[in-house]
């Protein structure tokens, strides 16, 4: 994922038709939080901004010299 790619997810689901890509590197760091985002829980009482209501996850991919690819910042919102 380059940069203005976006994700899609619809309750359970992820939205292949409105999905850009997916990294499997991030969907763990992911998912993790976004019951409690859908939930109403404020990023920033997550820990994932300082403030506003985006939440900012990092990849977990190290990048080089480990691997081919490299950490990734996703800015993540809950849209109702």
């Amino acid at each position: 994922m380059l940069g203005n790619e976006k994700i899609v997810i619809e309750g359970a689901e992820i939205n292949l038709k409105e999905t850009d890509k997916i990294c499997i590197h991030v969907l763990p760091s992911l998912l993790h939080f976004m019951m409690a985002l859908r939930a109403g829980v404020s990023p920033e009482k997550l820990g994932l901004t300082k403030e506003g209501d985006s939440a900012y996850i990092q990849c977990p991919d190290p990048g080089e010299p480990y691997t081919e690819r490299g950490t990734v910042i996703f800015e993540v919102e809950v849209i109702k």
